[in-house]
């Protein structure tokens, strides 16, 4: 790579997003209306606190709603991306895209620059 690295503007990752579990459970709640705590919890094969930590994280970036109730007696909290978050998911989604399409075009770049392999004798 040539030139200052610093100078070439990046894709437009999201640093809410950027984090694995908030990042994972922002994809999981991508696919649905809402889920419940266990079921975010379960699936993102985290613990409570840590998964607690990531929505409230993404509830103060307006990415995630937080609600609570109860199912009989016991209560139960359920978390839903908003509308925000939709589209925050959609631009880092698309920004990871042009990372990998950026690799694409430099390994092609490269391989055309290198031309064909040399022959054996």
């Amino acid at each position: 790579m040539t030139g200052d690295p610093s100078s070439v503007p990046g894709p437009a990752l999201d640093a809410a997003l950027h984090n694995p579990t908030r990042l994972a459970v922002a994809a999981f709640l991508s696919a649905c209306a809402e889920a419940e705590f266990a079921v975010v919890r379960d699936h993102c094969r985290v613990s409570d606190s840590v998964l607690s930590k990531a929505a409230s994280a993404l509830e103060v970036a307006g990415y995630v709603e937080i609600s609570k109730g109860h199912v009989g007696k016991r209560p139960r909290t359920w978390l839903a991306l908003t509308a925000a978050g939709q589209e925050a998911m959609a631009r880092h989604i698309a920004a990871l895209q042009e990372i990998v399409a950026a690799a694409q075009n430099a390994a092609s770049t490269r391989a055309q620059q290198a031309g064909p392999p040399p022959r054996l004798p």
